[in-house]
């Protein structure tokens, strides 16, 4: 996980990808690329999911690709399966976390509240999840948990976009920030290539 650690740093951002179609998914993946972009978290809140990620792994070796919206036991399977090489939640669950952990992968789990990332130290997880981070205390939020929690990361995702993420990111305790808007559902269900080639390489070019 270091090493996605190192990548999540770098990039400032991971894709949060929402996809139907595998096609779709990888044409995306293709564009990313591109743009000298390989990252991308493919969320499970669809029966693509799993075969969009182990296609991708497969034509594009070099992209580090998640799995996000993992909520059951069943899912992290999957997504194990599928060779995904990081573990998205967005929520702490105990069990989740627990059968992740059986399993020899540590999750990212969603975190909004002191509470939760105390229970969330407790399985010595070092970099977590503020979600939804816009309607969970913003940068407020964070800068508070940063006098009490100074050695933990966090991956604020959730209303993020381009007249925000450098708030985020400027602060010493979030290690990069998860958004959708570069990648846009509407724009991938719509095959809308060349405006999401814009969204990617405005993206860049802002946390750049």
């Amino acid at each position: 996980m270091s090493n996605c650690y190192q990548i999540f740093e770098s990039h400032k951002i991971i894709p949060v990808v929402v996809i139907d179609n595998v096609e779709q998914a990888l044409r995306l993946a293709e564009i990313l690329c591109e743009k000298d972009f390989p990252i991308m978290e493919i969320t499970f809140r669809s029966d693509a999911a799993a075969e969009a990620i182990s296609l991708i792994r497969k034509d594009f070796p070099d992209m580090l690709v998640g799995a996000g919206t993992l909520i059951t036991h069943d899912s992290v399977l999957k997504a194990i399966g599928s060779g995904a090489q990081f573990f998205v939640a967005p929520g702490f669950n105990p069990k989740i976390v627990e059968f992740a952990k059986s399993q020899g992968k540590d999750l990212i789990p969603g975190v909004s509240n002191p509470s939760l990332v105390e229970q969330a130290m407790e399985y010595d997880l070092k970099l977590l999840k503020f979600f939804p981070a816009e309607d969970a205390g913003k940068t407020g939020m964070l800068k508070a948990f940063a006098s009490v929690y100074p050695d933990t990361k966090f991956i604020p995702t959730g209303g993020i976009n381009a007249s925000n993420i450098l708030d985020y990111l400027a602060l010493p305790n979030v290690l990069c920030c998860g958004g959708s808007w570069l990648v846009s559902p509407k724009l991938i269900r719509d095959n809308k290539w060349d405006e999401l080639r814009v969204l990617i390489s405005d993206a860049v070019k802002l946390v750049g």
